[in-house]
């Protein structure tokens, strides 16, 4: 009879166990990367879904400056100031004298110079103009003179001998009859002899007359051409007299005497108020230049914006400036009136050491709506604030 070896039921009931446990482990562990999976793709699409905060406003530093920033006037290098008409915190109108060089006065006595020779030469002008034209008056009045009393004489001469012709024609109408008469045998010859003589007398006188009138209209003619000769004469010596004078290179000496004086004078280019004077009287003028200029009655922020928020700002964007050591206590609005075209490095540092120095930012042109309380803070550094 065959032996039937039998397990321990302890042995049985433990290995039941373990394979419940493994059979529940790997339906747990399932259940649980699910519901990882679950979970992770319910927040992918809620992070999907929210919306993304807006930027309310661009924060950037800035720094106070004149409208059309803050001029350097200088002038000629090495030329040496003799005085200075302006201070600190004067307001100048555009053109006026701010200093003069040392060379000033030379230069001044230089133009009196030329001045006086340009007033010598227009004074011989004048008498040699005036000469010229009595000449030519003195050679019109000749003309006069030979003019119209030769027509009046020729004029007479003429008529003379219409009338000496007029008692030719009457002569010789008289001898007609006469020879009628002496045919007749009514007259004697001695009559009409003296009838032909008459008549031969006024052809003479006629002829005589003629001959003079001939004589007055050469002589006339010949007189007026001489006259009209010497007025050609002075008319033509007039303009000849006066470039003989020199008065145009008299005039080109003085201009260029006043430019040279010009050069002595240091003029302001705009309206503006005297920020700095750089050298004084006595001074030599270096390449730092001789003083800054402003028009300080309209002021301007210059931000810098980093070249990230670049296409968050427009002109036109309201804008408030705060002073963070309280140079001026309410802050200042303004207005986004110029966005710069080049992109470089910032030269407005921020006070915290942590802050970064080398960052590429655009320049941005602030216009204050009231320059009054920042007037003489020109370069204060601000802080800025551009609502977008």
């Amino acid at each position: 009879m065959a032996t039937v070896k039998r397990i321990p039921l302890r042995q049985g009931q433990i290995l039941g166990v373990l394979g419940v446990a493994i059979a529940l482990g790997v339906t747990g562990l399932g259940i649980l990367k699910l519901s990882v999976f679950d979970s992770a793709e319910t927040n992918q699409t809620a992070t999907q879904t929210a919306p993304i905060p807006q930027r309310q406003e661009v924060v950037a530093l800035g720094r106070l400056e004149p409208q059309g920033e803050v001029i350097r006037v200088g002038g000629l290098s090495g030329e040496r100031i003799q005085r200075l008409t302006v201070k600190v915190g004067d307001f100048v109108e555009q053109g006026a004298v701010l200093a003069y060089l040392e060379s000033h006065d030379e230069r001044l006595a230089e133009r009196n110079y030329a001045a006086s020779q340009l007033a010598e030469a227009e004074t011989r002008l004048k008498a040699a103009t005036d000469y010229g034209n009595a000449q030519i008056q003195e050679a019109e009045t000749r003309m006069q003179q030979i003019d119209r009393p030769g027509t009046f004489e020729i004029d007479a001469q003429k008529a003379a001998i219409r009338k000496l012709e007029a008692e030719l024609d009457l002569a010789s109408e008289d001898l007609r009859r006469d020879q009628d008469l002496y045919r007749q045998g009514a007259i004697t010859r001695q009559s009409l002899d003296r009838q032909i003589t008459q008549v031969r007398q006024l052809q003479e006188q006629i002829n005589s007359a003629k001959a003079t009138l001939i004589q007055l209209e050469t002589a006339w003619d010949m007189n007026l051409q001489n006259a009209e000769a010497q007025l050609r004469s002075q008319q033509a010596n007039l303009p000849l007299t006066q470039i003989q004078v020199a008065v145009a290179s008299a005039t080109q000496n003085l201009s260029l005497a006043n430019a040279r004086l010009e050069r002595t004078l240091i003029r302001s280019p705009k309206a503006g108020r005297i920020l700095r004077v750089i050298a004084h009287a006595g001074e030599a003028i270096g390449e730092s230049g001789i003083l800054d200029l402003g028009d300080t009655r309209q002021m301007n922020v210059v931000a810098e914006v980093y070249e990230t928020d670049l296409g968050l700002v427009k002109v036109g964007q309201p804008v408030t400036i705060t002073s963070r050591n309280g140079a001026f206590s309410q802050p200042l609005t303004g207005k986004v009136v110029e966005v710069g075209w080049q992109i470089f490095k910032n030269n407005v540092l921020d006070d915290d050491p942590a802050a970064n120095a080398d960052a590429r930012v655009v320049e941005v042109k602030i216009r204050l709506d009231d320059s009054k309380p920042v007037e003489g803070m020109t370069n204060l550094q601000v802080d800025v604030r551009i609502r977008v």
